[in-house]
C-alpha cells in the first residue's frame, strides 16, 4: 500500500502538472494591450472562438454567463474565466497575459494580469472540475507566475504552461 508521500506530485513542488493538453497554441496572447475585464473576456474569447471555429458571441455569451455568477479572479494576479460550451468534444483553454492589469474582483483585490480561459463542454462535469483544479494548481505557483510575466512569445508561454508539448508547437 503507497504512503502519503508517495504521489510524485505532493513529495516534489517542482514538478507542475503540464496545461499541453487544454492549451491551443492559436489562443495565446503573451502581451496583450486590452484594457479592462469586459474587454479582456471579449478579445480572449474572440481569440478561443477563432481557434475553435466557433461563432465568436457564442462563446462570449457563455463566459459572461458564468463570469455573473461569480468573479473568476482567483488572487495573486490570476483569473480563471470558464463557460461550458454545448459543441466541445474536450476541454480547451486559452492563455493572456494582460500588460495592464484588470480587475476580476479577486478576494486579495490584486487585478488580474494572467488570464486562463477554460472552456469545457457541457455535458463535462468532472472533466471541466478536473482540468479547473488542474489550472489553480499551476497558477498557485509564484515561480510559474513570475516566469508568465517575464514571457515574451506564445512558445515562451507554451514553455512554461506545456512542458512536454512545446517542443512539439516550435
Amino acid at each position: 500500500m503507497a504512503g502519503p508521500g508517495s504521489n510524485p506530485m505532493m513529495s516534489n513542488p517542482m514538478i507542475t502538472p503540464s496545461l499541453g493538453d487544454l492549451l491551443l497554441p492559436a489562443a495565446l496572447a503573451p502581451r496583450a494591450r486590452w484594457q479592462g475585464k469586459k474587454q479582456v473576456l471579449s478579445e480572449l474569447s474572440a481569440l478561443m472562438a477563432k481557434a475553435l471555429e466557433l461563432d465568436p458571441r457564442l462563446v462570449h455569451d457563455a463566459v459572461l454567463e458564468r463570469e455573473r455568477l461569480g468573479s473568476t479572479g482567483v488572487g495573486e494576479g490570476v483569473a480563471i474565466p470558464h463557460a461550458r460550451i454545448a459543441t466541445l468534444s474536450r476541454p480547451v483553454a486559452g492563455f493572456a497575459r494582460l500588460l495592464e492589469p484588470a480587475d476580476f474582483e479577486a478576494i486579495d483585490e490584486r487585478p488580474a494580469d494572467l488570464i486562463f480561459m477554460l472552456l469545457a463542454p457541457t455535458d463535462s462535469g468532472a472533466d471541466h472540475l478536473r482540468a479547473l483544479a488542474r489550472a489553480a494548481r499551476v497558477f498557485r505557483q509564484e515561480r510559474i507566475r513570475t516566469a508568465l510575466r517575464q514571457a515574451q512569445t506564445s512558445e515562451a508561454v507554451l514553455t512554461i504552461l506545456a512542458p512536454d508539448s512545446a517542443s512539439d508547437a516550435a
